[in-house]
């Protein structure tokens, strides 16, 4: 039993402490990137279990549970890498988001009829968003990559036009999780095209009354670029270089 546990950290310690470039450089690339956002919220209201048709109770029908449907946007950000490994890297950005969901607002509450057409709520978010990125390569200098991370949001405006008493009610900070997938690829000496696909949610529901729960779920496609640190040959040390027999 002793052995494969060992053997399990000799492999951690061989992909982290294993992995430095010869250059030791902490800083390792920064770029830039512009996202498609495909966003939901969800609804729960756990009072409709004590709807009575003879007694009308507002909080008990109004809002509906249901899943509201897709609503696309965009967002734009920079970032920069960290740490001196070349399968594992601090990733750190800031990003402009905007976000939101389309609904159909409830105008009889008690038979639960709804609107005719969609309309959308909308937010603008600022976020700092921290991942860690494991890196693996594939041919030509490519690589894949996945990012597992929490993002830190402030709510920095909103429109609402549907279900106002509660989706007007959402924390000016707050957080979520995050996990991504990407794709990098050189494009010209020191910079690279990336793609990445990103989900995250709400890790706690947010709760603007008694009863009632909501999760933000975004979806985010982004295409960006990233500059890279041009990595130190060996003739970028003060070793003599040999320049032939005829230098003499």
């Amino acid at each position: 039993m002793r052995l494969p546990i060992f053997a399990f950290f000799c492999l951690i310690a061989d992909i982290v402490f294993g992995q430095y470039y010869y250059t030791n450089s902490f800083f390792r690339g920064a770029g830039i990137y512009a996202a498609l956002t495909q966003n939901s919220h969800r609804y729960w209201n756990k009072n409709e279990k004590d709807k009575d048709f003879l007694f009308f109770v507002t909080k008990n029908y109004y809002p509906s549970t249901h899943i509201s449907r897709e609503y696309f946007n965009w967002g734009v950000g920079g970032f920069a890498e960290f740490l001196p490994y070349n399968r594992v890297r601090w990733h750190t950005e800031l990003e402009y988001c905007r976000r939101g969901a389309l609904e159909k607002e409830i105008i009889d509450q008690y038979i639960g009829t709804r609107a005719g057409s969609f309309t959308r709520n909308r937010y603008s978010y600022f976020q700092w968003n921290n991942y860690l990125k494991f890196y693996h390569p594939i041919f030509f200098d490519s690589h894949w990559y996945w990012m597992p991370g929490i993002r830190l949001e402030y709510l920095f405006s909103q429109r609402i036009s549907a279900f106002a008493p509660y989706s007007s009610s959402f924390r000016k900070i707050w957080f979520s999780g995050n996990i991504a997938l990407g794709f990098e690829r050189p494009l010209f000496k020191l910079w690279s095209w990336i793609f990445e696909t990103h989900y995250f949610a709400d890790i706690i529901r947010e709760k603007p009354a008694s009863g009632v729960y909501i999760r933000k779920r975004t979806i985010e496609y982004r295409l960006g670029l990233i500059w890279r640190v041009r990595q130190k040959s060996i003739d970028d040390c003060n070793a003599p270089r040999y320049k032939g027999p005829t230098y003499y």
